[in-house]
């Protein structure tokens, strides 16, 4: 079937992309169907909030079925307070993708070079009206990776983050590893909420 994905950012419409390739989906960006680029007040205080009020606007404005998603960035070491959560890049999304990797890094530094964090995302899939359907569990979150001081070279437009990004166990960037490593524990989740939700059987 065909599903659009409501968002902008392209590296997020790649990345979906891995996740379903396999599965009978038809996957459209905003582009593809000629959409409005709505300014968005994204204004949640979880992943699954802003993932909703995103769905929710373009549903409203589309009628057709589409999903949005979010996440979310915790950090082990920071108050609960502090936490970056929904603003990773700040109140308002203020931060770019240098400006992020330079916070981020310098706080890594401030912890001794390295800190645990882990990505908690959420989605919302919305098919008609009435039909709405949310996923916000550990299935799709993120396995623990230390945030370093220390930047990659390489970059990754729209993901910041995977620059400081290092797989635990190995202590190698995880640019420097087979790319779906990094990913592989939330494939299954992702697929397993799209087939329930959408019938797609095994």
């Amino acid at each position: 079937m065909k599903l659009l994905y409501a968002t902008t950012n392209k590296s997020k419409i790649a990345f979906m992309q891995k996740r379903v390739a396999y599965l009978s989906i038809e996957l459209l960006s905003l582009a593809d169907v000629n959409a409005p680029i709505l300014h968005i007040d994204e204004n949640g205080n979880s992943p699954l909030e802003n993932a909703r009020i995103k769905a929710l606007a373009y549903f409203n404005a589309l009628k057709m079925p589409l999903f949005s998603c979010d996440s979310g960035l915790y950090i082990d070491e920071i108050d609960d307070n502090r936490q970056p959560g929904v603003n990773v890049r700040g109140i308002g999304d203020c931060m770019n993708d240098d400006e992020t990797i330079t916070y981020y890094s310098t706080l890594a530094d401030k912890m001794g070079g390295k800190m645990v964090a882990r990505y908690k995302n959420a989605i919302c899939l919305i098919l008609g009206e009435g039909q709405m359907h949310e996923h916000m569990e550990d299935d799709i979150a993120s396995d623990p990776f230390y945030i370093v001081s220390k930047p990659h070279k390489m970059r990754n437009i729209g993901f910041p983050l995977d620059s400081l990004s290092v797989h635990i166990k190995s202590g190698e960037y995880y640019f420097d590893r087979e790319y779906s490593d990094k990913y592989a524990e939330i494939d299954e989740g992702f697929a397993t909420f799209f087939r329930g939700t959408l019938n797609l059987g095994k």
